[in-house]
């Protein structure tokens, strides 16, 4: 049941709910939301939840079919590889504007986040390095200061999450990711404008390469 502290609004906190089932798989792709069940779980009518899948809908991780209901979105090869299209474009962009005009102060932060990263290579945790990629990628976005590009990106980041992580997992990759990532580093601290770019859309496109194999 729903804390009634909580401070978002109903729906929100029942998309929040749902997200971390999808994430988790505990909603596996391609899963029937059974919407009884679920308003019986969280002690809500439906219009709270129907609003929900509305919200989820639009992350274009429910996929709603008409006169069959909601369902957890399916990542076809065909939608990874125009997902990562988008992504590389925008986010080489992003990385390019970055080595431009970033602050030390944000160089330091980038920088201690890839730290984190090395920790967790170092680790062989791939949850944790997903998680630290993803906190990197983030905070790039946030300091090129383009919040209509960063909620463009967020968006479809949201749905490759539906099977981004197992990528990770493949011989190679992590290790390959993060020395990606270190190049990508040196071209942000050097401000190498040209460079962060090309090496953004290269990194993005050999995690597309991984996503399908």
């Amino acid at each position: 049941m729903i804390s009634s502290l909580e401070s978002l609004p109903l729906y929100l906190s029942v998309a929040n709910l749902i997200r971390e089932k999808i994430f988790s798989h505990e909603l596996a792709p391609g899963a029937w939301i059974d919407e009884k069940l679920l308003t019986a779980s969280f002690g809500i009518s439906r219009t709270p939840l129907r609003e929900a899948l509305k919200v989820l809908a639009a992350e274009g991780l429910i996929t709603m079919k008409l006169r069959r209901g909601a369902y957890v979105t399916e990542v076809q090869e065909t939608d990874i590889k125009n997902i990562f299209a988008v992504i590389a474009l925008l986010e080489a962009q992003a990385c390019r504007k970055v080595a431009e005009e970033a602050t030390e102060e944000e160089l330091e932060i980038l920088d201690s986040i890839h730290t984190k990263l090395e920790r967790a290579a170092a680790n062989r945790d791939t949850e944790r390095f997903f998680e630290v990629n993803q906190e990197f990628h983030h905070k790039l976005q946030d300091f090129a200061k383009n919040p209509w590009m960063h909620r463009v990106i967020t968006d479809l980041r949201q749905v490759l999450k539906l099977q981004r992580r197992d990528s990770l997992t493949k011989i190679g990759r992590l290790e390959k990711s993060l020395l990606e990532h270190r190049q990508i580093m040196s071209a942000l601290i050097g401000k190498k404008p040209a460079e962060a770019e090309a090496l953004m859309k290269n990194h993005l496109l050999q995690g597309q390469e991984a996503a399908i194999e």
